[in-house]
């Protein structure tokens, strides 16, 4: 049964191998500005080492600890595994205390591997992280998707996504987390 999980080296094989699904679809190129791109082209090729792959978890594990400022904002990620298997990750951010995500990137970002689409996955993540992210103070998240991404559209509704508006090619909604109002 898929669950959501910090992430570990128990799925090192898995990972890489959806990594290069992800790649196999154009993603980590240089015009590939999204948390996925970035990772791809900075471990991308060094992924297959263990210890290498071992410091990324622990980078990864250690983003949720980060002070807001330069560096961007705290991020709990979680991933979505189903045993051994890689199925997609989730990222919570604590704040959106930067224009960018206020306006385009919010609280949440996810992303199923190409193999593992159009099975609900998605959306149970979005569902799943919903109390973590109550966990964290937020009454409320912010999660976008591009206009032309229907399924992410679909995700975001079927999981209380309330639409607010429109920002340059970006629908932005609001989910309530289930954090009672004080």
């Amino acid at each position: 049964m898929p669950e959501l999980a910090p992430p570990s080296g128990l799925v090192h094989r898995s990972y890489i191998t959806a990594m290069e699904e992800f790649r196999a679809e154009g993603r980590g190129g240089p015009a590939d500005d999204t948390t996925l791109g970035a990772t791809l082209r900075e471990y991308g090729d060094k992924w297959h080492d263990p210890a290498v792959f071992e410091r990324y978890v622990a980078e990864v594990l250690a983003a949720a600890e980060r002070p807001a400022g330069q560096l961007g904002v705290p991020v709990t990620t979680l991933w979505y595994v189903d045993g051994a298997d890689y199925l997609g990750r989730i990222a919570i951010r604590h704040t959106i205390a930067t224009r960018f995500l206020r306006e385009y990137g919010g609280h949440i970002g996810y992303e199923v591997r190409p193999t593992a689409r159009r099975r609900g996955h998605a959306t149970e993540m979005l569902r799943t992280c919903l109390p973590y992210a109550a966990g964290l103070g937020l009454e409320s998240v912010l999660v976008t998707c591009d206009t032309d991404n229907t399924g992410s559209r679909k995700v975001i509704e079927a999981s209380g996504g309330v639409f607010e508006d429109e920002r340059r090619g970006k629908l932005r909604y609001w989910i309530r987390t289930g954090l009672p109002r004080v």
